[in-house]
């Protein structure tokens, strides 16, 4: 099998030094792999998502020395059909549409954050067929009936250094700290981060996912995801992340840490290698 992984940004801001180490992580184990490394804009996120940040990644993602294969990947291309692609789910019964807090809803669609687990929903809506869907609901997965049915409890391979080794999902430990997950929201072309990627990697055939360590704990519901549409799961390497003096991990809005700052400084590309101990 080809070892292909991907660097996924979002183009909300400028790309920091944790940006800049898991890029050239991933693009480096592919190099030595002999395999392939794609670039894939994760901008669904249309409100934030700007062109001039795309533009920002890719040139500072070749100052960096880093070569990709094939055109960029869009997610904001394919947003109807990521939609069009629940309508199995719903036909199984697996979907419930959900007319929650409309901020709460959209917190739960948005890429996961260090520290921040997902809010584990009641299931107040639980009970509404997919028959009551009206503008503006959401659409919840029910995670028990998904989980009901899979033959069995999914695993993943994980190769990173704190968590190696295979990962059993347990039902109990899933319905707990996972919960009835939002995947889409009628009427504003959003879907759920997790389940664009799970798709994406599926078809643009990812064997390999490396990213940062602060993701490890939303690998389960894309796992539980893939198996419920027949698609592959990827061997997982979740690395260390690159944290301020203060030990914080680095955001976008830390701006003194954006590669092209540093750039401006006078830096070198070698220079961000030693920065993040590559």
């Amino acid at each position: 099998m080809t070892f292909r992984t991907r660097f996924a940004p979002s183009p909300t801001g400028p790309l920091h030094l944790g940006h800049a180490y898991s890029a050239i992580l991933a693009h480096d184990m592919a190099r030595a792999s002999g395999g392939e490394f794609l670039l894939r804009m994760e901008d669904t996120d249309l409100d934030r998502c700007r062109p001039e940040w795309e533009a920002q990644i890719v040139e500072d993602l070749t100052w960096l020395g880093l070569t990709w294969d094939g055109p960029i990947f869009r997610q904001s291309d394919k947003i109807a059909a990521y939609n069009a692609r629940l309508e199995p789910l719903a036909d199984r019964g697996l979907l419930y549409p959900c007319s929650c807090t409309r901020a709460d809803i959209r917190a739960a669609l948005s890429a996961p954050q260090e520290g921040v687990a997902f809010a584990v929903y009641p299931g107040t809506c639980r009970h509404r067929p997919m028959a009551d869907r009206r503008p503006g609901d959401a659409l919840r997965l029910n995670l028990a009936a998904a989980l009901d049915a899979l033959p069995e409890n999914p695993s993943f391979v994980e190769t990173g250094p704190r968590h190696a080794g295979t990962h059993l999902i347990d039902r109990a430990t899933a319905l707990a700290q996972i919960g009835d997950v939002v995947l889409s929201r009628k009427g504003e072309d959003i879907v759920a981060y997790f389940l664009a990627s799970a798709f994406d990697d599926a078809d643009q055939g990812i064997s390999h996912v490396i990213r940062g360590k602060d993701l490890f704990d939303f690998t389960p519901v894309q796992v539980i995801l893939q198996r419920l549409f027949g698609l592959p799961t990827p061997t997982y390497h979740h690395h260390r992340l690159i944290r301020d003096d203060q030990g914080k991990r680095l955001a976008k809005r830390d701006d003194a840490r954006a590669i092209v700052k540093y750039r401006a400084d006078g830096a070198t590309p070698q220079d961000i290698r030693r920065m993040v101990g590559l």
